[in-house]
């Protein structure tokens, strides 16, 4: 079994991915944390619970940074809706989180299980950030950090070339991207070159008649709305899950390259750049393995096998 912590800031997509996780067969998440990023960080913390018990799943969601390291907190609720979740009514309250700090359990369960455990990161990087000022080891504790964030190659998705995990708190960003953690960056280009869902889409995934295939779909209903008017995709994409099937199978990256990337920490349309230097101009030394091409095949697969009975 293969040893996870995910990292998220729940809303509509990293629900799915958590999905994705939690019934794979050879798979063992051993925490969860919570992050403020797309919902304040307490009603992530419900999103997250309510997704465990339909998963029918015990493993513990800690309660992590309310805030980002600098700056005041900016969600996106305006894309998921104000419970992140679709505003379908869903009974996101009155759970309790386990005891302690997201951050000091991220500390220890690396710790832990030094050299074994694969960190998922699907929101903005202040826990991870925090983890890493606390103890610099665990940059060499953990087996490989899996990302959702920033733009390989293309558009942003909150200013014109910034992706929103990384804009939300760009400072935690830079001290993630320069700390030497191996990672796997999977851009938002990923998600809306291979993980778009319109309406057939949708119809067929439904049709698998499983109540967590309904679930899936049913809490993008917001993000579907944002997705045709503002992004202009076909339907909703799902950055987070498809991060997360990169996760579960390396083999759904069809190429990555090994490159340099540096966050852009200033104010402005460049606020939480990635910025990939493809052509090796400025001759520093390669950090991250960015994601350029993925298979859609491949993560449908896992994703439906992820909602089977």
């Amino acid at each position: 079994m293969r040893r996870f912590v995910i990292d998220t800031d729940t809303a509509s997509d990293d629900a799915v991915a958590l999905v994705m996780a939690l019934r794979h067969p050879d798979v063992q998440v051993e925490a969860i944390t919570l992050v403020a990023g797309n919902v304040p960080v307490d009603q992530g913390v419900q999103n997250a619970l309510y997704t465990l018990e339909l998963c029918g799943s015990h493993v513990p969601v800690y309660r992590g940074a309310e805030r980002p390291l600098v700056r005041p907190l900016d969600t996106a609720q305006f894309v998921h809706g104000q419970d992140g979740m679709g505003d379908l009514g869903l009974p996101l309250s009155g759970r309790q989180p386990a005891p302690g700090h997201g951050v000091d359990k991220l500390v220890e369960v690396i710790d832990r299980f030094a050299g074994e455990i694969t960190l998922v990161t699907l929101g903005p990087l202040t826990n991870v950030a925090l983890a890493l000022r606390q103890d610099p080891a665990l940059t060499h504790k953990v087996s490989r950090c899996y990302m959702m964030g920033g733009v390989g190659v293309g558009p942003g998705n909150v200013t014109p070339v910034s992706e929103y995990n990384i804009w939300a708190d760009p400072d935690a960003a830079q001290i993630v991207f320069s700390s030497g953690m191996p990672i796997t960056m999977v851009g938002w280009d990923i998600s809306y070159k291979y993980a778009v869902f319109d309406e057939a889409a949708v119809r067929a995934f439904k049709g698998i008649g499983t109540p967590l295939a309904a679930f899936c779909m049913d809490i993008q209903g917001t993000v579907n709305q944002f997705s045709l008017a503002e992004t202009k995709l076909a339907g909703f994409d799902l950055p987070d899950p498809i991060t997360m099937a990169v996760a579960l199978d390396p083999g759904t990256a069809l190429r990555t390259e090994r490159l340099y990337v540096e966050v852009e920490t200033r104010d402005g349309l460049v606020r939480g750049q990635t910025i990939v230097d493809h052509a090796g101009l400025t001759g520093l030394p390669p950090n991250i393995d960015v994601v350029l091409e993925a298979s859609r095949a491949r993560f449908l697969e896992i994703l439906t096998a992820a909602v089977q009975p």
